[in-house]
């Protein structure tokens, strides 16, 4: 299968200033992806706090680099429980326990594609083979466990970041628009 590659604009956050640009951005959508990502630990019993954001519309992937910020910024907090926007994300569940650990929020408008593709009949799990079953393409993993920490981000993790996010939203456009025509394709 060909390899997916996100052609938009990727945008790296480590400030306030740029965060509240970013995100007065993404509040004019009605849809974004959504992941995180946290350094690997290959220690037992211990657990690194989340490293990244990544919230991504069809055109733009902002890499929010949480561990650039002393604490969980309000204005951050305020757009994962804003209700307007829906943030699409698979295994939301590990995301919202990484978040757990920096607030105490409970995020709003949130859609997990692997219950929300079962009404499809698609029954895998993971991201890529979700993806390859509807665009016949191939989404690499290979940055998943590099170091999300890092200084700076390389530009393979930086295009590996924003494929996540984006091609959650990317699925879930799909599946939404064609949500009449689709029977079970699995």
């Amino acid at each position: 299968m060909p390899r997916e590659v996100f052609s938009g604009r990727i945008v790296v956050v480590n400030a306030m200033e740029s965060l509240s640009t970013a995100l007065t951005y993404l509040s004019s959508c009605q849809s974004i992806g959504f992941d995180t990502e946290t350094r690997p630990n290959f220690t037992k019993d211990s657990h690194n706090k989340m490293s990244l954001m990544q919230l991504s519309c069809d055109d733009t992937c902002f890499l929010i680099r949480l561990n650039k910020f002393k604490k969980m910024p309000h204005i951050l907090e305020a757009f994962l429980k804003n209700p307007i926007v829906t943030k699409i994300g698979l295994s939301l569940r590990d995301d919202f326990h990484g978040l757990r650990s920096l607030t105490n929020i409970s995020p709003d408008s949130f859609i997990d594609l692997q219950t929300y593709v079962k009404q499809f009949g698609i029954e895998e799990m993971s991201l890529r083979k979700i993806y390859a079953i509807l665009f016949g393409k191939r989404i690499s993993k290979s940055q998943q466990k590099s170091n999300w920490d890092a200084e700076y981000l390389t530009e393979s993790q930086k295009r590996y970041a924003a494929l996540d996010a984006w091609s959650c939203l990317r699925i879930y456009q799909y599946l939404d628009i064609h949500n009449e025509t689709l029977q079970h394709i699995s």
